[in-house]
């Protein structure tokens, strides 16, 4: 008995440009994205995906030769960087004793991206002034045991793609029941081409790339990670915190450098769109429908694996590598610019008070680099304390300093240096010897 196809004889067709391009391939790259973050995310790509035609021009760029450069034109980037692991600039990067002074990398820039979603304790206090809140971050990297493998995610999210998968696979069936067979196929064929695209993709494995070995001697690695507004303060060895300034995550994928995989699967992804874009209006309603409906499920899949930003699991996969780790991070809040530059620096200084390769001043001219006269004595006179070993930390302008200062400098003078007091306050009391987080109370210091 031949079932008789729903809206047979329907006068209406959906538009074949309209089908075929109904959904943007942005979420399906950031979807893709996520293959070598979560584990076993590699098997259940099987589905109707849309946007085959941005993701095949997006990784048939890194099919590296003069016939794939002729097919998908365009710069042949590193596999990591194509997939979002690498490419970002990061932040400037201060050592604190050993004099290095550079901008980092990708994992620069994860470190300060999650810095941001650490709650901050507020240093609370009767400030002189109140600017836009200035942030310290401390974080104490671990030792790094093992760069070769990168930790993967849970399945949990990756097992949701069932769902996609079930859609498209009952689609199909329908379509073969009603024998529709061009929605059928092209259903089929977005099914396949799909699946075989994530399992290659999913093939490469996730790397920590950095300096394995430091020369014998080197000082510790602590530093400072400068924004125009936020600073993260890296305490550990020269070693552990060479991977955040000087690291990178690499995918190594099989068919180096050529990726000739890759640019057959784009060649795939490439053919699946332009059939479907021609063989769309020979369907009928029906097959159209649910053609459309498959590529609408996938599409919600992939805009809820998007919506789980890439960044922030690359973040917490470094954190597992850094053994960074619930109080191995903290944040702090403060006032304004000068308070937050003595407390970043109160805490590069506990230990090496009396080493001469600490220039507590070149630190703070890094936070405040007026050269006016009244910041010159104020610098000078918090990198006094800076070096002093004694937790009483005073300020005493002498008549001869203050020659040559008028009434209103000299006010100014003992307000700076009133906040920098503070902060050493704030300092002791938060940092260096802290009491229970559970008794800390937001009090005037």
């Amino acid at each position: 008995m031949h079932l008789q196809i729903p809206f047979h004889g329907s006068p209406f067709s959906l538009d074949s440009a309209g089908v075929a391009g109904f959904f943007g391939g942005d979420e399906t790259l950031s979807a893709m994205g996520t293959v070598h973050l979560y584990r076993g995310r590699r098997w259940l790509g099987w589905y109707n995906s849309p946007g085959s035609y941005t993701v095949a021009k997006r990784y048939g760029q890194l099919a590296n030769s003069r016939f794939w450069d002729g097919l998908f034109p365009g710069p042949n980037s590193e596999p990591a960087e194509t997939f979002g692991l690498d490419g970002k600039a990061g932040p400037r990067y201060v050592a604190s004793l050993s004099g290095t002074d550079m901008t980092t990398g990708h994992l620069g820039y994860l470190t300060i991206q999650m810095s941001k979603e650490v709650e901050d304790m507020a240093v609370q206090g009767k400030a002189s002034t109140e600017t836009l809140p200035a942030s310290v971050t401390v974080v104490r990297v671990g030792e790094v045991m093992d760069m070769d493998e990168v930790g993967m995610m849970s399945t949990h999210h990756a097992l949701l793609a069932t769902i996609p998968i079930t859609i498209s696979i009952m689609t199909c069936f329908s379509c073969a029941v009603f024998a529709d067979w061009y929605a059928f196929s092209l259903i089929l064929l977005g099914i396949v081409s799909s699946g075989i695209t994530c399992f290659v993709i999913g093939t490469a494995r996730l790397h920590l790339r950095g300096p394995k070995t430091v020369t014998p001697g080197v000082p510790p690695g602590d530093g400072l990670l400068l924004t125009p507004r936020d600073v993260v303060v890296l305490i550990g060895s020269e070693k552990d915190v060479n991977v955040i300034t000087k690291g990178q995550f690499s995918l190594t994928m099989h068919g180096k450098p050529e990726y000739r995989n890759v640019g057959l699967c784009s060649l795939l992804l490439l053919a699946q769109f332009l059939l479907q874009l021609l063989l769309i209006p020979q369907a009928t309603l029906f097959g159209q429908m649910m053609f459309l409906a498959s590529c609408a499920a996938s599409w919600v899949y992939n805009s809820f694996l998007s919506s789980l930003e890439s960044e922030k699991i690359q973040g917490d996969l470094l954190c597992k590598a850094l053994q960074v780790e619930g109080r191995a991070i903290q944040k702090y809040c403060l006032h304004n610019r000068r308070s937050q530059a003595v407390f970043a620096c109160s805490i590069l200084s506990d230990g090496n008070e009396t080493n001469e390769d600490f220039d507590a001043e070149r630190m703070l001219s890094l936070f405040v680099p007026n050269k006016t006269r009244v910041w010159n004595l104020w610098r000078k006179k918090v990198a006094a304390q800076l070096k002093s070993t004694c937790q009483d930390k005073k300020f005493h302008v002498t008549a001869e300093e203050k020659e040559g200062l008028c009434e209103e400098h000299c006010r100014l003078l003992k307000t700076f240096l009133d906040d920098a007091e503070l902060a050493f306050k704030a300092y002791y009391e938060r940092v260096r010897y802290p009491r229970s987080i559970d008794n800390w109370e937001e009090k005037i210091v």
